[in-house]
């Protein structure tokens, strides 16, 4: 029994598991000391963590819910609602993250379709809100973990951020609105989104929203790190302390794996130099590549141990979600909830999503290369 919980646990955090052993061996090369203490970046794992326990309090208040079912009172067709469910990934995932986009509105979408009895449109439009998640969050320093740990290894202003990666996020949104062309403009009979979690608590928005606030100016670097970590903490703790156990936990030790790791091989000067020849003038590519294969999270956190071209891992890191499964760890989100309502459907969904991520990963590596 033992066993078998070992194996499920291996399975369900495989990222977290290969960020432990990688840091586990490097610990044997390299002994502990106190150097360790340095290796951690603390400001990122604050953040994270405060940004994590907020979006946990406005889901479980309903917020994102509500925003999505007053919004779909404006649509007439399956066209329009398979826009607002693709368009509520894209946009709410440049300040909610994408895991939580996807969390919320992939299951809602579920419920809709089936109710508006389209479920015809269910493959495509949990495809394209995948995809949308996944690039609606590369605008945003707090779109996504990478994101928020570049950009404060890179030491940016957030507004330098954002004009790096707009001219991708454009083209993302006029692609995702081609393809939403394609779907047939069906009209639907009308139908109503209940609320399941009674009256709104408008203290507890207004207080996660000022929280919110205050994150985004810790981001900024307008408020420091320390300050926001025991106002959150403090504030939440007060308010419903349940929240702290929504908290993804698991990314956050994923990422001290993998401090631990870059700390130790960055004192290894002969496997450092390897490394940062591999990735001189190729960082986007590789960072591409690397994130196919272990996720865009990991790959950032490793590659940027060894160049500090911050700017090219920023872009090659969000365009290496698109790709595979595991090339962005949210997909894996998508693909759960397909498999748990419709586990006939998700071979197809599996060559729709991969034909799908490979065209818009081909369009936007395209513009890459024809950007000055």
């Amino acid at each position: 029994m033992n066993t078998q919980k070992i194996v499920q646990f291996v399975k369900n955090e495989a990222v977290l598991c290969a960020a432990l052993f990688l840091a586990l061996i490097s610990m044997i090369v390299v002994k502990p000391d106190r150097e360790y203490l340095e290796y951690i970046d603390y400001r990122t794992l604050a953040l994270l963590f405060c940004l994590m326990s907020l979006m946990a309090g406005f889901q479980k208040l309903g917020v994102f819910s509500r925003i999505g079912c007053t919004l779909l009172g404006m649509a007439k067709s399956g066209r329009q609602l398979a826009a607002i469910l693709v368009g509520l990934c894209f946009f709410s995932s440049m300040l909610v993250t994408n895991d939580v986009a996807l969390i919320t509105f992939v299951p809602f979408a579920i419920t809709v379709l089936q109710i508006a009895a389209l479920e015809e449109l269910l493959l495509p439009v949990v495809v394209l809100q995948t995809i949308a998640a996944n690039l609606g969050s590369m605008l945003t320093p707090i779109g996504n973990p990478q994101n928020l740990y570049l950009y404060s290894q890179a030491g940016m202003g957030a507004g330098a951020f954002v004009l790096l990666m707009l001219p991708y996020s454009v083209l993302s949104l006029v692609l995702l609105a081609l393809c939403l062309l394609k779907i047939r403009p069906t009209r639907i009979r009308s139908f109503t989104m209940t609320q399941e979690n009674g009256p709104l608590d408008k203290k507890r928005v207004l207080l996660y929203t000022a929280l919110f606030l205050l994150s985004v100016l810790a981001v900024a670097r307008v408020l420091p790190w320390q300050a926001l970590l025991v106002i959150v903490t403090v504030c939440l703790a007060l308010a419903d302390k349940g929240i702290f156990r929504q908290v993804d936990y698991s990314l956050l030790l994923t990422f001290c794996g993998f401090f631990v790791f870059i700390g130790n091989v960055g004192r290894l000067p002969a496997f450092g130099a390897m490394l940062g020849g591999m990735l001189t003038g190729r960082e986007v590519l590789v960072s591409i590549g690397a994130s196919q294969v272990i996720s865009n999270v990991p790959a950032a956190l490793l590659l940027s141990g060894f160049t500090k071209q911050y700017r090219e891992l920023i872009i090659g890191t969000n365009l290496g979600g698109l790709g595979t499964l595991i090339a962005s760890m949210a997909s894996l989100i998508s693909y759960k909830y397909i498999v748990r309502c419709a586990p006939q459907q998700k071979g197809r969904y599996f060559g729709i999503f991969t034909l799908g991520n490979i065209a818009f990963l081909i369009c936007l590596g395209a513009l890459y290369w024809v950007l000055p």
